[in-house]
């Protein structure tokens, strides 16, 4: 899938940042025009992330025409704005790939290009690493400049202050970019500001005041008074009192969409030393009349025709796992005016909108903070509300210490709904869920179910909330099996399977939604069937009751085998005096790429296909083959 870049003809000629830092100054907005309508071209016919790139398409040009990267560092926080990074980088031709099996990686990825500078997914990283880089250039000692970018959403996490404290402190030379999407302090963008920037900015107005600074140096009641005048003069027309405090230059903030601002500014502020900020007013969905009224419904799209104005409906399906959790914790909220929601900012994708607008003064979204969540959850619960995090399995790695220290070791009864388990699809190695399962299971006092359909999950959910323990229920992301989900809710016995077929000589112990292709494995093979449910506590009776009658204990997870609920089996296993192989299947030890969720488990051996192959490896290995006697392994 390619376009006519003769359409683009400025853009053609970019090929590198090189090129584009040949082109006047006065060729910028044309190249930025032209940038805006390449990625609406793009992501309309290969899907991904759209809004957010919208927005920083002339902050994007400017940054390359100023700064020389990739000598230059520049670092994206929230890598779903990097698309026209990616354009303008050398990968143009390729941006129809992005998001798929063997194409563009969906946010910077340092192995795809030298001008992704830094790893991204989660967001609140960029000052932190950018620091790190500034430090490292001046060890270096070449002049070479690090930039982060920053979105204003990604500035609610405490992570991005504790960078800012800390950079402020050792007063490195860096620059960190605020990109504010009209979500924050907007109000005083215009042209009076832009001028202020360029003049704050200008080597006239530094000189005087690193003039003024060394003249007072050793003055310091005139210096405190100089220092608190420039302080007040710009607390005036500025709203970056909390920057200056924390030892950083703030300037802004300035019109994002107009290019030629933001080069001036940009190649003004380049050379100044210590730590500064840059604040940069733009929309998201900009040049996208619908994307603009909408960011939220158009931050990430499916294919569709931009003629058309609106996203393409989409086909019947089953409910997905988030809606399940949504349902259930509106029907839980009426029984129970104590439950909690909590949420770091992912109400849309939790599933959690109807919830909020119901239960208002029961949802608590705590912007992208995962830390914080868990914690005030702890609270919560430690005073007698019954609290529940909605949170993605990649993100609440974020919070572990919180997770063991203020939950599981006060042993509180905190429930967490983790969605986006296992495989995601297209979003890659930093939102696969592959962990969740191995670094729950080892926390004392923690409960793991893992439901293999819609019905499970629902259960489930409602067995967590009732218990007085700390519990966690596991989901991928997409639909289930399409069952219909009754609306009643059953509490399930803490740790009880349930055998789903008998067979001959191998046994599958299945946890989670990979069930469908147990079940067809299962039946291919003559094997066992057991769905576990639950990880911890393990069903230790079902798993000593096929130990005596098969050959092969075969375990099947959307999680990493390494520590994962296939670990526990083997655990067990060999504290039994009978000695019986363990096959763990589940996710191997490398970070999982994007692809639709079927390509990956095809690739991984996850599908029906790739658990028999596995299996009758195994089998072949013990010297039998499918259907044979049982044969027991004995001690050497």
């Amino acid at each position: 899938m390619t376009l006519d870049i003769s359409h683009y003809p400025l853009l053609a000629k970019v090929h590198t940042p090189d090129d584009l830092r040949l082109l006047p100054k006065e060729d910028l907005r044309q190249v930025a025009d032209e940038l805006r309508a390449y990625l609406l071209a793009s992501v309309s016919q290969s899907s991904g992330h759209f809004a957010s790139g919208l927005g920083t398409v002339e902050l994007t040009v400017a940054l390359h025409y100023v700064y020389n990267t990739p000598f230059d560092r520049l670092i994206w926080d929230v890598g779903h704005q990097a698309y026209p990074h990616k354009i303008l980088t050398g990968r143009k031709e390729r941006i129809t790939s992005i998001r798929k099996k063997g194409g563009l990686h969906p946010f910077p990825w340092p192995p795809e290009s030298e001008y992704d500078t830094f790893a991204v997914g989660h967001s609140s990283t960029s000052i932190s690493a950018a620091l790190g880089m500034a430090i490292a250039a001046e060890k270096e000692n070449r002049n070479r400049k690090v930039v982060a970018v920053i979105g204003d959403g990604a500035m609610t996490a405490g992570m991005a202050f504790e960078a800012l404290n800390h950079g402020g402190d050792i007063s490195k030379d860096m620059l960190v970019i605020l990109n504010d999407n009209e979500m924050s302090i907007s109000e005083n963008v215009g042209a009076l500001n832009s001028h202020l920037a360029r003049l704050l900015t200008g080597s006239f107005f530094n000189s005087i005041r690193d003039g003024g600074k060394k003249l007072l140096s050793n003055v310091p009641p005139i210096k405190e008074f100089a220092s608190r005048a420039e302080e007040h003069i710009k607390g005036m027309v500025v709203p970056g009192t909390i920057f200056e405090e924390l030892g950083f230059n703030y300037i802004g903030p300035i019109d994002g969409h107009d290019v030629n601002g933001v080069v001036d500014t940009l190649s003004n502020m380049r050379n100044l030393s210590g730590p500064q900020i840059l604040h940069v007013v733009t929309k998201k969905g900009k040049g996208y009349e619908v994307a603009e009224k909408d960011p939220i419904k158009f931050h990430a799209v499916p294919k569709f025709n931009p003629a058309d104005n609106q996203l393409p409906k989409a086909a019947p399906s089953a409910p997905t796992f988030s809606k399940i959790f949504g349902d259930w914790i509106c029907d839980m909220a009426a029984r129970d005016p104590k439950l909690m929601g909590v949420t770091p900012a992912m109400r849309e994708g939790s599933g959690l909108v109807q919830f909020s607008q119901q239960y208002p003064e029961q949802y608590f979204d705590v912007a992208i903070a995962e830390q914080h969540a868990v914690t005030l959850a702890a609270g919560l619960a430690i005073d007698g509300l019954n609290p529940v995090v909605a949170i993605y399995s990649t993100f609440l790695q974020r919070a572990y210490d919180q997770l063991i220290h203020d939950v599981a070791l006060q042993n509180l009864p905190v429930l967490f709904a983790i969605d986006r388990a296992g495989i995601v699809g297209a979003d890659g190695p930093t939102h696969q869920g592959a962990f969740d399962i191995s670094y729950l299971r080892c926390i004392p006092n923690m409960v793991v179910m893992t439901p293999a359909d819609e019905q499970d999950c629902r259960d489930m959910l409602y067995t967590g909330h009732l218990l007085k323990q700390p519990a966690a229920v596991r989901y991928p992301r997409g639909a289930g099996k399409g069952i219909a989900v009754s609306s009643d809710m059953t509490q399930l016995a803490i740790g009880e399977s349930r055998s789903l077929r008998q067979g001959k000589q191998v046994a599958i112990l299945n946890f989670g939604t990979l069930l469908p292709n147990a079940e067809a494995a299962a039946q291919q093979l003559d094997a066992t069937l057991i769905d576990m449910r639950f990880v911890k506590p393990l069903d230790e009776a079902a798993i000593k009751g096929v130990l005596s009658s098969h050959s092969l204990l075969v375990t099947l997870e959307d999680n990493a085998i390494a520590g994962g609920a296939g670990s526990a089996v083997a655990e067990f296993v060999n504290t039994q005096p009978q000695l019986v192989k363990v096959l763990n299947i589940g996710l191997p030890d490398e970070f999982i790429m994007q692809g639709t969720q079927q390509e990956m488990y095809q690739e991984l051996g996850l599908d029906c296909e790739g658990i028999v192959a596995k299996i009758t490896e195994s089998l072949s290995a013990l010297g039998l083959e499918s259907g044979s006697e049982v044969k027991q392994l004995k001690m050497q």
